[in-house]
């Protein structure tokens, strides 16, 4: 079956050649100039992956990507110009699932592979335990559907898939210390470009939205030095 491939980037060429690499790759692409259009064409028609970049006009890229993580989960790849540590900080705040620099010698071949790990990711994540729903507690984890519940309650900002691995992967062991690397592993299966603040910053982000549901949330544990645990008091 043919992935789709979104593109929203304000910059007319970039979007050209990308779409025109990513058709050869065999994907059908969808492109928008601005983050208004995105939004709603994305809604409309929800794509297997999103690129998007972070400057545009009428909605920036930070912007819809904060809608977008209302309803979805789908991997989201942001594009930036930037050289600094912000950018990367900040998509991961935001929800991002990984991002690729425009400057620098930016390369539609890694940016390719780096979609279909993303792609990769998601695709095993169903296919390996897609009837393996996990209950520990108020949590509940449905991984065929990448759907996470606690108190009963979803979650009113959807966890990525890179969110959904990790806290799948400290709620099957309750108790057990899980370090950094290992999340990682488990997290980005392919990619071993990432470094420990990236799994830092998602469990950051991975608690404010639990928090939105219940304000005493404190499953997940920090083991300063050692990793992360998921709390069995």
């Amino acid at each position: 079956m043919t992935q789709t491939i979104a593109l929203i980037d304000d910059d007319r060429n970039i979007l050209t050649s990308i779409s025109i690499a990513l058709e050869k790759e065999g994907f059908k692409v969808q492109t928008y100039l601005d983050g208004e259009s995105a939004l709603i064409g994305l809604t409309r028609q929800p794509p297997d992956l999103a690129i998007i970049d972070i400057k545009m006009p009428k909605m920036d890229g930070e912007e819809l990507l904060k809608k977008l993580r209302k309803k979805t989960s789908m991997p989201v790849i942001f594009l930036t110009s930037k050289d600094d540590e912000i950018d990367e900080l900040l998509g991961l705040k935001l929800g991002a699932d990984d991002f690729v620099k425009k400057s620098g010698g930016f390369s539609i071949k890694v940016l390719i592979e780096r979609i279909r790990v993303q792609l990769r990711k998601k695709t095993q994540t169903n296919i390996e335990e897609n009837k393996n729903i996990i209950s520990h507690g108020k949590l509940k984890l449905d991984p065929s559907q990448l759907e996470c519940e606690w108190g009963g309650k979803q979650l009113p900002d959807k966890l990525t898939t890179t969110e959904f691995l990790i806290v799948q992967e400290l709620a099957k062991r309750p108790g057990i210390i899980k370090e950094r690397s290992q999340l990682m592993d488990i997290a980005y299966r392919e990619d071993t470009d990432i470094e420990d603040r990236t799994i830092d910053s998602h469990v950051k982000r991975i608690r404010k939205k639990f928090k939105k549901v219940d304000t005493s949330f404190s499953a997940i544990e920090t083991r300063y030095g050692s990793g992360y645990r998921w709390n069995v008091s």
